[in-house]
């Protein structure tokens, strides 16, 4: 995408001076007409009176009028891009009340966009026999106010091939208007196209989700949509600026706002994830229990208290093991007899 457009910013005078001034070139092309009537009566010849009647009429109600085009007014936090007979003129960004060159034109893509619907409703209408008028709704400036773009979820196989759901916004502002204006034919859609995309792609490169048997052998996790959103929303940004800076756009933050398993592998995905909870809970079980077996164990022996031989240690291991590893309480059996 190229343009050899470069942006030129335009400082024009104050509207409020000019209006005064075309305010007083009606009044006083008014008093020439009736001047040049009342000259015309008075002297008895038409000819002079009515020419300087008719030079007055047309520079009071026609040329301006036709000057009183070049009036513009400039909304803050937006941006006016002109057009002079088809070829671009200059941009204003600040806000106020300008007078330019009175045959340029706004142009604005949302505008546009939104007449052409406006049009297309209207002709509906009236295909239906039914009357009345659409409006636009959208000024013919280009707004450079920060704007939320809310991406609808979009379903995405992630590196495994795992089908997921994810949605993410967009928060967003037109840095070059100029740009916006000429180098794609409505920056809006352009942006919502681009973001789709990016998330697709951003979002295949990586799991959404790791388990402990999927982890690296020396023992560091790879990131993943879940653990690391913060850090693959911050790719997913860089790489939306990077499509769409030829549009005039700046992207201020992508943040991921909906993120699960698709319908028909969730149920799948959640009894795999009970069954890794389970085996991590049990191993970890499993390594307090021998500690305090092996504990327990050494302390008989250092302070004495009874000397078991190697079948009898292996007894009481087993049977702590079983009461410390239990899924329930254990109910002992106490032995009043010989061990032995």
């Amino acid at each position: 995408m190229k343009t050899d457009i470069k942006e030129k910013e335009l400082h024009p005078k104050s509207g409020g001076v000019v209006l005064l001034l075309l305010i007083l070139g009606v009044l006083a092309g008014t008093a020439v007409f009736i001047g040049g009537i009342v000259m015309s009566v008075s002297t008895g010849k038409d000819m002079p009176g009515v020419l300087i009647g008719i030079a007055g009429l047309l520079f009071g109600w026609v040329v301006c009028p036709i000057l009183m085009a070049g009036l513009k007014i400039v909304k803050p936090n937006e941006a006016r891009v002109f057009t002079l007979f088809g070829k671009y003129y200059g941009t204003v960004k600040e806000s106020g009340f300008y007078y330019v060159n009175p045959f340029v034109t706004s142009f604005s893509p949302t505008y546009n966009a939104a007449y052409s619907a406006a049009q297309a409703k209207s002709k509906e209408l009236a295909a239906e026999g039914k009357t009345g008028t659409v409006s636009v709704g959208v000024g013919k400036g280009i707004s450079l106010k920060t704007q939320t773009l809310n991406n609808q979820k979009q379903k995405v196989n992630d590196v495994l091939g795992n089908p997921i759901i994810i949605g993410a916004v967009v928060i967003w502002h037109v840095e070059n208007p100029t740009l916006a204006a000429f180098a794609v034919e409505n920056y809006q859609e352009f942006l919502n196209i681009q973001t789709d995309s990016t998330i697709r792609n951003i979002a295949r490169l990586y799991p959404y989700d790791v388990f402990d048997d999927d982890d690296d052998d020396d023992g560091v996790k790879e990131k993943t949509l879940r653990s690391s959103a913060i850090e693959i929303a911050d790719m997913m940004r860089e790489e939306l600026q990077k499509r769409v800076t030829a549009a005039g756009l700046a992207i201020e933050e992508v943040r991921i706002t909906h993120l699960a398993y698709a319908e028909e592998i969730a149920a799948a995905m959640l009894q795999r994830q009970q069954a890794v909870a389970i085996i991590a809970a049990r191993q970890k079980i499993v390594d307090g229990a021998v500690g305090m077996v092996k504990m327990a164990i050494d302390r008989l022996n250092e302070d004495e208290v009874v000397n078991l031989d190697e079948e009898r240690k292996a007894a009481m291991v087993s049977n702590l093991l079983v009461v410390l590893c239990g899924n329930k309480d254990a109910q002992p059996i106490v032995n009043s007899g010989s061990i032995y």
